[in-house]
């Protein structure tokens, strides 16, 4: 499975801009967030303004404040997500939002298959970054689909931008409810 135009999650990352790589490490982190903190949606909305200005001084005060607010304990999925905004960098660069973005990529792919009833087999999140999702569950096929569509939209300003940022509350929606549901049954 590759996106629309062809291209892998792994060429959408390189190609993509600051602002596109900032939307696309910040929407993953955001889709995994119910994991964290299930009402902390409101603590990531400055950084999304920022994200939205391509304003790299607003960015790094945004994820430092977004990094107290979210400082809450939680299971090993919790601890994975807070490793994603603390790796959040304060630098507006290419270089480390690209980092940053493959880093959130890998670990939201990561925690979307560890939900789906198959579970993930070892090499799957790689393989599906490079193009072939062969083999994925639900999940972790929907985690991928938003993800490639959120590096497809945010470069179209703040159009793409809300559109992103509406496939992270969608995204969200899904994995708070696998969440929940799967705790009822526990």
């Amino acid at each position: 499975m590759t996106s629309g135009n062809g291209r892998s999650l792994l060429e959408l990352i390189d190609r993509a801009d600051e602002r596109g790589l900032a939307a696309a490490g910040l929407a993953c982190l955001d889709r995994c967030l119910p994991l964290l903190a299930p009402d902390g949606a409101d603590a990531l909305r400055p950084v999304w303004a920022a994200v939205a200005r391509g304003d790299g001084e607003a960015w790094g005060e945004a994820v430092a404040k977004a990094r107290v607010e979210l400082d809450v304990t939680g299971a090993e999925d919790a601890e994975a997500v807070r490793a994603m905004l603390a790796q959040a960098p304060a630098a507006w660069t290419a270089e480390a939002l690209r980092a940053w973005a493959g880093d959130c990529s890998v670990a939201a792919l990561a925690l979307h298959g560890r939900y789906d009833a198959a579970g993930v087999p070892d090499g799957l999140v790689e393989r599906c970054r490079a193009g072939d999702a062969d083999g994925a569950g639900p999940l972790l096929a929907g985690e991928l689909r938003r993800q490639q569509a959120v590096l497809e939209t945010a470069a179209h300003g703040p159009t793409g931008l809300r559109r992103a940022r509406e496939l992270s509350v969608e995204g969200g929606r899904v994995l708070r409810a696998v969440v929940s549901r799967r705790a009822r049954t526990a």
